[in-house]
């Protein structure tokens, strides 16, 4: 700890030699985060000052203000996709999608200013993109009360944007224009490595940082060993070397760490998951609420440094892991839409924690947990970072979308689908979803109540196509992307999130005493519609008892019924 603070005190002081570009939490001793508009006009600065930096502008954001990126290369060349041309290995930070949890919109500020400046020696296989502050809306709504759990800064933003979304909610529906911005940018960037900086919530213990590293399972094969095994390793060392040791994220809320933990699941809303879809190794660095918000902000830094030296060290390894794990995905047929922890196996890793013991409360005058800071200790605990697959499902030859269905559409473009249009009307042999049954979420999560425990049945169907629909064909680099986003059961998947509603209403019916008349005929000459009437008469005394059940029971096996009705309306194309 004694390491720790002195790190702290070093790094807070380290920017006199250049006071003309100290930043406003260095100016506050450790106290202050920068406002939005401190933030960019720091930038503009930095971007006036240093060849080796450029500051670009990207779309609007709810806020009405656009999203920015910082873009540093030490041969001066700013476009993302000649860093790949000239192999570099790219990187793609994320700071302020929770402006009350502002650590890495400081830090960047102050390890941009140092990789410019030349303090830190950056080697020229290495290109970096910076977002300076996500959450423009978050920002601006600024005060110091709002983040109960935390210690400092004075005065921060807050965690919905400028619709009360929380962005890191986001990345898969995006209700936010600043959603759908940050996808343009990392499709832009297309960054090889990715960190979102946050600040945790939770248990107390003795680590200021932890971190959330891409479930390895998740991003399959040699790419996800390397991750495991290699890049993660080299960050926990790099770490300990600059005192600031660290543990995985501690996902232990309400309970006793020292017990062991599960790896915290990130599912596609997240951005770790998100950035998965794409085979980006991605991090999620979370600083301990309760630690000095200086010393939150130095141990950013000091990830976001070693995060720099070690993709430069494995620059290599990592692009040619990346291209062979995206290679390997085009011509991949089973994916995996869902995961769950593996029980049987986990890492055993060390714990620095507290004691946790129980006292009675003040406010209730019942027992409460507390963790006891008189009381550390260290111990190996089991670490549960293994997932294997839950639900899976071929990938097709190609989906067909109605071109009706634009607002899927228009997600797809953005995050750099291809696709084509059908040039006449056409009927095609497709299989079709039925949603056989579904449940809603009765409360509203980040504006949608979100579909779940979905049953499907399939059939095989000649639909009718027009001219203009669109065809994903699959072999693409975003083939993880197109099918979990169009699969219904996948974990974050459009259906999930309401895109399809509209299929779940029927839009056309009857009334019962003209249904009578034109069911009587159909029945007659139908006489299989009647013998299966009759069954499950025979076979259900609730059904036999309702009139109305057997006339919506014979309207469902007519051709007046509407075929659209609980079909979804994404088809498999699958010869």
């Amino acid at each position: 700890m004694k390491k720790a603070i002195l790190a702290t005190q070093i790094f807070i002081f380290s920017f006199l030699h250049a006071q003309h570009l100290a930043t406003p939490f260095e100016k506050s001793h450790g106290l202050q985060t920068a406002t939005y508009a401190d933030c960019i006009a720091y930038y503009k600065k930095l971007a006036a000052t240093y060849p080796n930096l450029q500051l670009k502008t990207a779309d609007t954001t709810d806020a009405g203000y656009p999203l920015n990126v910082v873009l540093f290369s030490a041969d001066r060349q700013f476009n993302p996709r000649d860093w790949h041309k000239q192999k570099k290995v790219v990187l793609l930070i994320n700071n302020g999608i929770h402006p009350g949890e502002p650590d890495g919109v400081d830090a960047c500020m102050m390890l941009l200013r140092d990789l410019a400046s030349g303090k830190i020696k950056v080697s020229a296989n290495v290109a970096l993109a910076v977002i300076p502050l996500y959450n423009i809306g978050g920002s601006l709504n600024r005060g110091g009360f709002s983040r109960v759990n935390q210690n400092g800064p004075e005065s921060y933003g807050f965690r919905g944007n400028a619709q009360n979304l929380d962005l890191n909610r986001d990345f898969i529906k995006s209700d936010s224009k600043n959603a759908r911005a940050f996808a343009k940018i990392f499709q832009w960037v297309n960054p090889d490595v990715f960190s979102d900086n946050h600040v945790s919530d939770g248990a107390d213990y003795r680590y200021t940082m932890t971190l959330i590293s891409t479930q390895h399972n998740k991003l399959q094969g040699e790419l996800g060993r390397f991750a495991h095994d290699v890049f993660d390793s080299a960050l926990y060392r790099g770490m300990a070397k600059k005192n600031w040791v660290m543990s995985p994220y501690i996902n232990a809320e309400g309970t006793d760490p020292g017990d062991g933990w599960t790896a915290f699941y990130e599912p596609p809303k997240y951005s770790s998951g998100y950035a998965a879809l794409f085979s980006t190794i991605s991090f999620i660095p979370e600083t301990h609420m309760l630690k000095p918000f200086a010393d939150r902000v130095a141990s950013t830094y000091a990830l976001m440094q070693t995060l720099v030296e070690q993709a430069s060290l494995h620059a290599d390894s990592i692009i040619a892991t990346r291209k062979h794990t995206i290679e390997a995905l085009r011509k991949q047929t089973e994916f995996v839409l869902s995961w769950k922890p593996d029980t049987t196996r986990f890492d055993i890793i060390p714990f620095k924690g507290f004691e946790a013991g129980y006292k009675t409360s003040g406010v209730t005058g019942r027992q409460r947990m507390f963790f006891d800071h008189t009381k550390p200790y260290d111990k190996q605990v089991r670490f549960y970072n293994y997932y294997i697959p839950d639900r899976t499902v071929v990938k097709p030859r190609a989906y067909i979308i109605p071109q009706g269905w634009w607002n899927v559409i228009d997600l797809l473009k953005i995050n750099g689908v291809d696709m084509q249009r059908l040039a006449v009307d056409t009927t095609i042999n497709v299989d079709a979803y039925h949603i056989d049954d579904y449940k809603s979420s009765p409360r509203a999560y980040e504006k949608h109540h979100r579909n779940y425990d979905v049953r499907l049945g399939t059939q095989t169907q000649n639909i009718h196509f027009l001219k203009g629909d669109y065809v994903v064909y699959t072999g693409q680099a975003r083939d993880r992307y197109i099918v979990e986003t169009l699969e219904p059961l996948g974990d974050d998947s459009f259906f999930s999130w309401n895109f399809f509603d509209a299929v779940l209403q029927q839009k056309e019916g009857y009334s019962d005493y003209r249904w009578e008349d034109v069911a009587e005929i159909f029945v007659k000459e139908h006489p299989e519609m009647m013998k299966a009437l009759e069954e499950k008469k025979a076979n259900d005394a609730k059904f036999a008892a309702s009139a109305e059940a057997q006339l919506e029971f014979v309207y469902r096996l007519s051709p007046w019924y509407e075929p659209a009705h609980l079909r979804y309306p994404v088809y498999r194309l699958v010869k």
